[in-house]
């Protein structure tokens, strides 16, 4: 068996990326190659986390920029992040992973409370265990909870799930000549304003060495791929 780079592994999956081409929502197809490719990895004997952004349902900046409260927004979207990991989790057990959404924001029925020492305990028994709710608060983004998250649990590495292959100098829909990182700082990112994740999960994945690797989402077997440490998406870390 192929051994992996990592041992331990924060997924942050877009919202936009489980919507595949429809835009809004959730599309079957997408959800079971996610289910599929997961598995693969905690068959490595990977220990796995999943967090997933709302922003296929809900995004809490829009309500905002439409007149509504921040913080109520922003609360929707919290719960369109629960929406999202109930969908992984079907998907997820169907292909025969087993898994627990621990939510930021308590919902007995549905989910386990948040506790960091019980999801640790969960993925050393094999468990994907899918953060949801984000952080709980308002004015926190599904990128600094994947950030936070992977400080708590002590994780090899952020996965940064999209629709792209990585990050670029420009936006490669609209500029054909725009170019790919392979590799790139955390003050470069926070300097030239890339698209990699908010300045918030920037800073907290620098403060605490985290690497992040931005993959194409689309591709099957990627997942599996930078599991393994294949050069593919791009690099963010101190050792560029």
């Amino acid at each position: 068996m192929e051994k992996p780079r990592y041992k331990r592994v924060v997924l942050k999956i877009s919202g936009e990326a489980l919507a595949g081409n429809q835009g809004f929502g959730l599309q079957h197809d997408m959800l079971v190659s996610v289910a599929e490719q997961v598995g693969q990895i905690l068959e490595m004997g990977v220990e796995v986390s999943l967090v997933v952004g709302g922003g296929n349902l809900w995004r809490g900046i829009t309500g905002s920029a439409q007149g509504m409260d921040r913080a109520q927004a922003d609360y929707m979207g919290m719960l369109a992040t629960v929406m999202n990991a109930l969908a992984l989790q079907d998907a997820l057990e169907k292909a025969g992973s087993d898994t627990r959404v621990l939510s930021a924001i308590e919902m007995r029925q549905v989910a386990e409370p948040y506790i960091r020492r019980r999801a640790i305990r969960h993925m050393e028994k094999g468990r994907i265990v899918i953060f949801a709710a984000g952080t709980g608060n308002p004015y926190f983004s599904t990128d600094t909870t994947a950030a936070l998250r992977a400080a708590e649990i002590e994780a090899d590495v952020i996965l940064m799930a999209k629709r792209v292959d990585g990050v670029y100098d420009s936006d490669p829909m609209i500029n054909p000549d725009a170019k790919r990182f392979e590799r790139l700082s955390y003050l470069d990112v926070l300097s030239r304003g890339l698209g990699v994740m908010d300045s918030t999960a920037t800073s907290l994945c620098m403060d605490n060495n985290i690497p992040v690797i931005v993959f194409d989402l689309t591709k099957q077997g990627n997942i599996r791929r930078v599991v393994l440490g294949e050069s593919i998406g791009t690099y963010v870390g101190r050792d560029t």
